[in-house]
């Protein structure tokens, strides 16, 4: 009976002191409610580009800005501008042949530039090692960084690199095999010219040996490539078993014996013409599958694929002088005692030729095939000969 008697008591002192909790626990959550809806409507109406965005990535929450965000997208949209504009100094890549040249081959419809640029020539080496004459080389480029661009296709299996400071060092372009006398040698060049036409401010493509010299200073070079109105790939119909004997029937009927021709595979062509060589998917097949044995691709291709289709633009001759004279599959080679002044000035000045209409002396641009020997005089007489300290 004393328990019964104190139950009721005892049941509404803790209603009493319930009851004050809860409503310190409602006082709270309407606070914070409040607090919470004011401090939205500021938000809203102080920053009404200001908006949050959640984002789960890896079961990991994350909270950006639209501030944070546009922020973000125009830097990365700057840097991928900016490569696509201006490649990087590094040329490694991993694209394979058909990716390279696919992207290479992209046309702007926009002549105008939306930056600004100096046109500049891409000497492109297609050699086995390393570049034999690069001291006369760097004494050539020297003072004129802008105006030129440098790549390098040699053996996979050569492994070495050049000093830091050469302006030949990272300038090696991802390489494949190249034999003698083998279409891959047009794969070679091909792949040397998808790489420089990805630097849209390089205008003219010269193809170059190790064992190639510069006849002339670099500016009196750039004016001659940047001035003319044609292209220089050598090309002659020879009747014989060297000429026309390498042709086969089996190219018939995209190629006919009166279109064949042959050259020097020592080219300069302009950007417009380097494209097209990249992009020709008719003719190089042809060469691909037929052009093989006695029948030397780097010999003919070009010759014959530019008379073709765009010989009103072509010179139809070598900026780079050959010595053929004493026969053979190979031209000749010049040793140390065979460099002197006047056999230089001979090749300087020695020709006539036609320039953009009009005769001229200045045929050679360039001259091979020069010994390593012999670098010690060609870099004793270029200044004075060549005007290399112009």
């Amino acid at each position: 009976m004393k328990n019964q008697s104190q139950n009721p008591f005892s049941s509404g002192g803790k209603a009493m002191n319930v009851a004050p909790l809860s409503l310190v626990k409602l006082l709270s959550c309407l606070f914070f409610f409040v607090f919470g809806l004011t401090f939205g409507i500021i938000l809203c109406f102080n920053y009404k580009s200001f908006s949050f965005n959640l984002l789960v990535t890896n079961r990991h929450f994350s909270i950006f800005t639209s501030s944070t965000m546009t922020t973000t997208s125009n830097t990365s949209s700057n840097n991928n501008n900016r490569e696509f504009l201006e490649p990087p100094n590094v040329i490694m890549h991993d694209m394979n042949d058909q990716e390279l040249l696919w992207k290479a081959s992209m046309i702007p419809r926009i002549q105008e530039f939306p930056f600004k640029r100096r046109p500049k020539i891409a000497f492109m080496f297609l050699i086995r090692g390393p570049v034999l004459l690069a001291p006369l080389w760097e004494l050539f480029f020297k003072g004129h960084e802008g105006l030129y661009s440098i790549y390098v296709h040699s053996d996979p299996s050569f492994n070495e690199s050049e000093p830091q400071g050469s302006v030949f060092h990272g300038r090696r372009i991802p390489s494949k095999k190249v034999e003698w006398g083998q279409v891959n040698m047009i794969e070679a060049e091909r792949r040397l010219l998808a790489n420089a036409l990805l630097d849209f401010s390089n205008q003219h493509f010269v193809l170059l040996s190790e064992s190639c010299i510069p006849l002339y200073n670099f500016s009196t070079i750039y004016s001659y490539l940047t001035n003319s109105t044609q292209n220089f790939v050598e090309a002659y119909d020879l009747a014989g078993p060297v000429g026309r004997g390498r042709y086969s029937h089996l190219m018939l009927p995209v190629i006919k014996l009166d279109q064949w021709r042959k050259g020097s595979q020592w080219f300069e062509m302009d950007r417009d013409l380097a494209i097209e060589v990249i992009a020709d998917n008719i003719y190089f097949p042809v060469f691909q599958n037929y052009c093989n044995g006695s029948c030397y691709a780097d010999e003919h291709y070009l010759p014959t694929f530019v008379s073709m289709k765009f010989g009103g633009k072509n010179s139809n001759r070598s900026l780079t002088w050959v010595d053929w004279s004493k026969g053979g599959p190979h031209p000749a080679k010049f040793i140390r005692t065979d460099v002197t002044p006047e056999f230089l000035e001979k090749l300087r000045s020695g020709n006539s030729c036609e320039y953009n209409g009009k005769k001229t002396n200045v045929c050679f641009l360039f001259a091979r095939k020069f010994t390593l020997n012999a670098l010690d005089r060609l870099l004793r007489f270029a200044p004075i000969v060549m005007h290399f300290n112009m």
